[in-house]
């Protein structure tokens, strides 16, 4: 295994860590240990565990998939994960599941401003918001779409998603997820994800924070097809950090909230769940640093598809047309000739959500602001707004770096429905479509 010693993690109180902070790689077959010996050996595994520890297989695929395919980690933990009473329904808040049905979707296109800080004591599931979302997570296919607004860290309280995997991108703050397989450390800039069903406490070391969530439904995230790029480009597999093991011996009453079929339960256990002692296997929380990305463009004409800013994929059963893509737009040198510089006019099968984390999108002269989101559903038509179109047309098109700048785009084959919330909030851009007013009919000869 390959230790990493980037982003540093603080010690916690109570927390127990393997050497290092991350090890290095995409979907790697790792093994960690937070205590020494604490990992089977050959045929010692897993009938009789070092120190008494309880061996748990934790599934993130079918059993009999491909063996590529396959996502699985063995847990050596101090109690089996099954010792806890019955689950009961919690408060909803603004948090919903599929199918999203509370009203029509709609063909407008959408636009919201930053939402306020919450001014009350909040935490992180206290402080999850369903924008839109798409398919069903009963079916195990689509996407929802959060976002996350907290003040304050999660204490003897823990949550996880049976219903999929979460991809996280900071905004705003500072966020610490503290793992049954690890501490993952995301600040604005990175991103993470965290596997169906991975128990974990969300800290908050430097106040406030906000940012966005995808819940993928469909299947597990991975790497795109390089294609035509060949062997180098886009996001590189070296760069992706998983944790290492790291525990907590605490016998005190612990939250466990979970989000299964689209609602929130909540269990009262003795304990803290996060006692995972020593685990292996390529199923587990990672992150990346976005400004990591190698980003691939033109130097002839023409402006390039947004497929070549994806970073990670989530594949259906249609070769070449994903549940969800996570694509980013990252500072970048722009250098064709004879080529429209921002993204054109054009509308596209697939549907976009996009947010942004700071700076200016190079299509939107204003409106569009870190915090905020946009929604473009199935071949509604967008592009540039008026202001950023005129000033394309007068560019002189020489070599130009876009700069201080991250915005995202969760792309998904299916059409994304909003929610109440989405369609009520003040936040919403009323005036969105206004933004294309204006364009002066074209003169034939």
């Amino acid at each position: 295994m390959t230790l990493e010693n980037r982003t540093a993690v603080p010690p916690k109180s109570g927390l127990r860590q393997a050497p290092g902070d991350y090890l290095s790689g995409f979907g790697n077959e790792f093994a960690t240990e937070a205590v020494p010996g604490a990992l089977p050996v050959g045929r010692n595994s897993p009938q009789r565990a070092p120190f008494g520890l309880y061996a748990e297989q934790l599934s993130g695929t079918a059993f009999t998939v491909a063996r590529r395919e396959n996502k699985r980690s063995w847990l050596y933990r101090l109690r089996p994960s099954a010792n806890h009473p019955a689950y009961k329904v919690h408060p909803q808040g603004l948090l919903r599941g599929g199918p999203f049905d509370e009203v029509p979707p709609t063909p407008n296109r959408l636009r919201w401003s930053p939402q306020p800080a919450p001014t009350a004591p909040t935490d992180f599931v206290e402080g999850l918001v369903t924008y839109a979302g798409n398919g069903d997570p009963g079916t195990g296919a689509g996407i929802a779409i959060h976002l996350y607004l907290a003040n304050r860290s999660m204490t003897d309280k823990v949550f996880y998603d049976a219903d999929g995997e979460l991809l996280i991108v900071p905004q705003a703050g500072r966020l610490t997820l503290v793992t049954e397989l690890g501490v993952l450390d995301l600040r604005p800039g990175e991103m993470g994800v965290v596997p169906r069903g991975v128990r974990f406490r969300a800290e908050l070391p430097e106040g406030p924070v906000s940012g966005y969530i995808c819940e993928n439904h469909g299947a597990l995230f991975r790497l795109p097809d390089l294609g035509p790029i060949g062997s180098n480009g886009l996001a590189n597999a070296r760069d992706f950090l998983t944790p290492v093991a790291a525990f907590e011996d605490v016998d005190r009453p612990t939250l466990v909230v979970q989000k299964f079929q689209g609602r929130l339960w909540a269990s009262q256990f003795d304990h803290s769940p996060l006692d995972v002692v020593a685990w292996h296997g390529n199923l587990a929380p990672y992150k990346y640093d976005l400004s990591r990305f190698n980003t691939i463009g033109t130097v002839s004409y023409d402006h390039p598809d947004p497929s070549i800013f994806t970073v990670l994929t989530s594949p259906s059963e249609s070769p070449g047309t994903a549940n969800c893509d996570f694509v980013i737009f990252p500072p970048r040198w722009m250098v064709a000739e004879n080529t429209f510089r921002p993204p054109w006019f054009h509308r596209n099968v697939m549907s976009e959500f996009m947010g942004l984390v700071q700076g200016v999108y190079d299509a939107k002269a204003g409106g569009f602001a870190p915090g905020g989101a946009s929604l473009h559903n199935c071949m509604s038509g967008h592009g540039p707004d008026r202001a950023s179109y005129e000033q394309a047309l007068r560019a002189e098109l020489k070599p130009h770096k876009i700069q201080d700048t991250l915005a995202f785009m969760f792309e998904s084959r299916w059409t994304i429905r909003p929610t109440r919330f989405a369609v009520e909030t003040p936040a919403m851009q009323l005036d969105y479509d206004d933004c294309w007013a204006g364009f002066e009919k074209a003169r034939l000869p």
